[in-house]
């Protein structure tokens, strides 16, 4: 099969990339490293630079400095929306490269990796767009008064990305921050920081002035905490888990920081009897193995109805099994690598314990070796019925190729199952039934259902959660809003002197 680095010869990797404070390339003020391996082959990609929190401090003191001193919030709005422009020219000029660079530090699939870089492309178009109408309004006041409202950037931002969509996460955070006039520190994930490195390097390329947007890869307990603590930090905006994000909402208090957060998920895919099995199977497929399941918003609680159950799971279980893993960049794998060790630990650790408890494996519940990748991170596509609500498996995210199936009677209890977590992000519901689509669809609590579809986020879709998936709204107008104070200006134009206390 043709391959991506076959069809571009492209060598993109460096052996080491820098940190990026104040427009400049540095080193660790330590001179420690972050060594990145390809998931897939557990091979050496590169080295990044550490961050320490005296390189954090730097970066803080930059961002200040750009934000307080700085022009680019001062900027014209029309100024802004063309650099976002540029940056995403830039980035599709260098399309391939980051395809490639995010594969490697990654493993995951060349297909999956094409549609998250444009997406990533396509956010900063978005929000050059969004921006130009993002304004303030007037508003009516009885008498000789006038209101109205500015938009207002909201200072320094704190931004800490996941490392399952290592480019994608970044510009979603990004893209909006820069746009209304912030200054940010971007802290990627020590597993994946090297696509967001680059990106930091061509917002500078674009015309961004320097200070504006720094990169600092490091630890979260040391870097990303002295970020989410720091007295100059206006708005921290995270994606992970959800105990990391409930420790950063703590901190953050202390200083009364804005936070935004985009959490965890045990995302319920309902599959009616009068819908489309073939589509269902297809679009549940996708739902819990796309990104080898390491996704927020996964769908790995499936809800079958008791009527089509069974031709469900005979399609479903035959399509799981020809799943194919291996070489991430062949266009014929359908399934890339778990991130690390410690993650396809996790992975089967929870299902293990859940055979333990009564479970049954239906597909996969090992780890794979794929022939000529047997030393990278790989875990078998997996399906787990005869469980319980009440299991582990069931209600804990376990951020892999793992689904649990169950059988449901009615609506009602489609819903009350669905609705059994603490999570509540996404959500699927498959029906010909447009009127059960929208009652199911509206008493389902989490911040994005799809219906008949298994996609989740596009530029302008609000992608976010419910409970203990967090708060905020990502990817969308009100995102910029997020990033922004509303100043409230009442002024009198009557040709009298005020004169409130009558002296």
């Amino acid at each position: 099969m043709s391959t991506i680095i076959e069809e571009t010869k492209l060598e993109v990797k460096r052996d080491f990339y820098s940190l990026l404070i104040n427009g400049e390339q540095v080193k660790s003020s330590t001179g420690e490293t972050i060594k990145v391996y390809n998931p897939a082959t557990g091979e050496l990609v590169a080295e990044v630079a550490k961050a320490s929190q005296e390189d954090a401090e730097r970066a803080v003191q930059a961002a200040r400095d750009a934000f307080d001193h700085g022009k680019w919030k001062k900027l014209p709005v029309g100024y802004r929306a063309r650099t976002l422009n540029k940056i995403a020219e830039i980035m599709r000029s260098r399309f391939k490269e980051l395809v490639e660079l995010e594969v490697l530090n990654t493993g995951k699939t060349v297909d999956a990796a094409q549609g998250q870089i444009n997406q990533a492309i396509e956010d900063f178009e978005f929000y050059a767009g969004a921006i130009v109408g993002h304004r303030g309004v007037v508003n009516n006041l009885p008498g000789q008064f006038q209101n109205y409202t500015e938009k207002e950037p909201v200072g320094v931002c704190a931004q800490i990305i996941p490392w399952n969509y290592p480019l994608m996460m970044a510009a979603w955070k990004i893209a909006p921050a820069i746009a209304v006039g912030c200054s940010i520190v971007v802290k990627p994930a020590s597993l994946t920081p090297l696509t967001a490195i680059v990106l930091g390097e061509i917002c500078l390329e674009a015309g961004v002035p320097a200070g504006v947007v720094n990169i600092v890869p490091g630890s979260g307990a040391d870097v990303g905490n002295y970020l989410v603590e720091h007295p100059n930090v206006d708005k921290v905006a995270f994606t992970g888990s959800t105990p990391i994000g409930k420790d950063i909402m703590g901190k953050a208090s202390q200083t009364l920081k804005r936070v935004t957060l985009e959490l965890g998920g045990k995302s319920p895919n309902l599959v009616f009897e009068d819908a489309d099995v073939d589509a269902a199977v297809d679009g549940s497929l996708y739902g819990i193995f796309y990104n080898s399941g390491q996704s927020c918003e996964a769908r790995s609680r499936l809800y079958i109805h008791e009527a089509i159950y069974d031709e469900f799971m005979e399609k479903f279980v035959s399509k799981a099994k020809q799943i194919v893993l291996g070489n991430p960049f062949d266009k014929g794998t359908h399934m890339g690598a778990i991130i690390d060790q410690g993650q396809l630990d996790t992975i089967d650790g929870y299902v293990q314990r859940a055979v333990k408890e009564g479970a049954e494996v239906l597909v996969g519940g090992k780890e794979a070796k794929p022939e000529g990748f047997e030393n990278g991170f790989w875990y078998e596509p997996t399906i787990i019925g005869n469980v319980t609500q009440d299991m582990e498996i069931v209600q804990e995210e376990i951020f892999g190729p793992v689904v649990t199936v169950m059988k449901f009677k009615d609506e009602k209890e489609a819903i009350a199952l669905a609705n059994d977590t603490i999570y509540g992000l996404g959500s699927a519901v498959w029906s010909k039934d447009g009127a059960r689509a929208t009652r199911v669809a509206n008493q389902i609590q989490a911040g994005i259902v799809m219906v008949n579809c298994p996609f989740s986020a596009m530029p302008g879709t609000p992608f976010g959660g419910y409970k203990q998936s967090g708060f905020g709204r990502e990817l969308s107008i009100e995102t910029l809003d997020l990033y922004t104070e509303t100043k409230s200006i009442v002024s009198y134009f009557g040709s009298r002197p005020l004169n409130p206390l009558g002296l």
